[in-house]
């Protein structure tokens, strides 16, 4: 076959299948040439450029952004929630609980122990869950409760609703996420009934959490259980965030004090070996608490919106030019 022949037939067998639809086996019949061979000559149609396939990544404004953030953290998914007009902090908070909500309904399999923190987003996942699927899966708090917060927030509510939903078996704290003395905190976590926690927490295969910023108002909640000089210990040490009521800094690493040896919840350690550790959190404030817990590996799933997204590159920008300069 000359080289001109040869051309004739990979664009004839181009044609037939990328434009008419045909199935290879249908090409072989018609053409009269051996199965395996059409896909050899498919093969090389590509090759010399006769065919160029192109992906049309142009599906939203964020599956760009989606696609920078696991590249830059090696994340196994990240979901970007697009921005809207006019939209309220509220509406925004909600928003990314919807999206996690969808992803819990497809990951979710019979067998999976699922640990929840507390807080708003949380929360907001609460009603989210219509008609799905049942599984016999277990339900846990990865952290005790919050001080003198409103109850819909408390984990136990969180756990025990989004249970119900999948018809799996809820299991709850009856404990602060901080207590007054590292002998009351001891205490708790050897007792009897929280040796079943303890078990789940060694078993997660998922896990749920929010991402906190020390600096937020909405983190007044901490008022019950730090005092000044502990929140200022914390700014020292340059806490940005926390994770189930563990702080951590820019870098992701853990700050240990005082604080952390009277806190009842999941070590972050565990969160870095599970399947899906989902990190749900929006607000430019909270970009660096954000960058914070990437880079520690506590989780490995975010969700969050667009302007939240856009505000980590442009302090990731911002922190390589100053490391350039320097």
């Amino acid at each position: 076959m000359t080289s001109r022949e040869e051309k004739k037939l990979l664009v004839k067998i181009a044609q037939m299948y990328y434009e008419e639809d045909m199935t290879q086996s249908a090409i072989s019949k018609e053409l009269g040439i051996y199965r395996t061979s059409i896909s050899r000559w498919l093969k090389k149609a590509r090759e010399e450029g006769i065919v160029k396939i192109t992906i049309n990544t142009d599906i939203d404004e964020t599956f760009d952004l989606e696609q920078r953030l696991t590249k830059l953290f090696n994340l196994r998914e990240v979901i970007i929630v697009p921005d809207k007009k006019d939209q309220t902090q509220v509406e925004k908070k909600k928003a990314v609980a919807i999206a996690g909500a969808e992803l819990l309904k497809k990951i979710i399999q019979d067998d999976d122990v699922i640990g929840f923190a507390w807080g708003s987003t949380m929360a907001s996942m609460i009603g989210e869950f219509p008609g799905v699927s049942k599984k016999d899966a277990h339900f846990v708090p990865l952290v005790g409760g919050p001080g003198p917060m409103d109850t819909k927030h408390h984990v136990n509510t969180i756990v025990y609703n989004i249970a119900e939903d999948f018809n799996g078996t809820a299991y709850f704290i009856d404990a602060a996420a901080v207590v007054e003395k590292k002998e009351t905190k001891d205490d708790i976590i050897h007792s009897h009934y929280f040796k079943k926690i303890t078990e789940l927490w060694d078993s997660l295969t998922v896990a749920v959490v929010g991402i906190g910023n020390p600096g937020q108002s909405s983190n007044l909640v901490w008022a019950g259980f730090c005092g000044d000089e502990e929140i200022e210990a914390l700014n020292e040490q340059g806490a940005i965030g926390d994770i189930c009521s563990r702080f951590y800094d820019i870098n992701g690493r853990l700050i240990h004090s005082d604080l952390s040896d009277r806190t009842i919840a999941v070590e972050l350690e565990k969160l870095k070996h599970i399947s899906y550790s989902i990190g749900i959190a929006e607000s430019v404030e909270k970009a660096p608490s954000i960058i914070g817990g990437l880079r520690g590996r506590y989780i490995n799933t975010l969700i969050t919106t667009e302007e939240t997204a856009n505000e980590m590159l442009k302090i990731l920008e911002q922190q390589e030019k100053v490391l350039s300069d320097n």
